[in-house]
């Protein structure tokens, strides 16, 4: 039996991208808050003969994080993969002048969330799975506070538990991906050339290929 793939933050950017490439092999998990996105990635998917299960919850609802936990354990048992692609890019601002409301959804959307997906999903995974986490490289640079400082924060989280799970899995893969024209990243730089970025599918196949997934599965609903 295949066991699907679990993707957060699926319904644009890198995430879509790693959907729409995996779902050559597996069945695809799709949570975001963005149900037309959503909708946009399946239509993806069943045109190459893909197959996924559609899940617009906002992460940061454990309640609803703990009930598509539940289904997926009812439905498959465990997960083959997570990606975690779900980030909050609050606006660019010196450090004295942080909103409150930035500060508070960047810690909950970019460190609280990623706590919570792990606390849930780990009984989830076994020592065959693997997970994905993506650094970026603004931490630290002048006006990107919110996000730098959480997005660190998620990463820090991330390689503690890839020590942590060593001899018992899952395998935690950390991945530091070449710029990309994503939302995300827009907004950050409006105006950039996105002909100088990188592509969200060649990044998509990059960290795909550097993967050792099982082969040769057939894909179930």
């Amino acid at each position: 039996m295949t066991y699907p793939i679990i993707i957060t933050g699926a319904s644009r950017g890198l995430g879509k991208a790693l959907a729409v490439k995996l779902s050559k092999e597996f069945h695809i998990i799709a949570v975001a808050r963005t149900t037309g996105g959503l909708e946009d990635l399946d239509d993806l998917i069943k045109s190459q003969g893909g197959s996924s299960t559609l899940a617009p919850i906002d992460v940061t609802d454990t309640n609803a994080v703990r009930y598509l936990c539940k289904m997926i354990y009812d439905r498959w048992g465990k997960l083959s993969l997570w990606a975690h692609c779900a980030v909050h890019a609050a606006p660019l601002s010196p450090a004295h002048f942080i909103n409150n409301r930035d500060w508070e959804k960047s810690v909950n959307i970019n460190i609280t969330a990623t706590r919570t997906l792990i606390v849930n999903f780990t009984p989830l995974l076994d020592k065959t799975s693997t997970v994905l986490f993506f650094e970026d490289t603004c931490s630290g640079r002048k006006f990107f506070g919110s996000y730098g400082a959480t997005k660190a924060g998620q990463i820090s989280l991330a390689n503690s538990w890839k020590k942590e799970t060593v001899n018992i899995g899952p395998t935690i893969r950390i991945f530091n991906p070449a710029p990309m024209p994503t939302a995300t990243r827009a907004r950050f730089f409006p105006g950039e050339d996105p002909k100088k970025l990188s592509n969200c599918d060649i990044e998509a196949d990059h960290i795909v290929n550097s993967l050792s997934l099982p082969k040769n599965l057939s894909r179930h609903n």
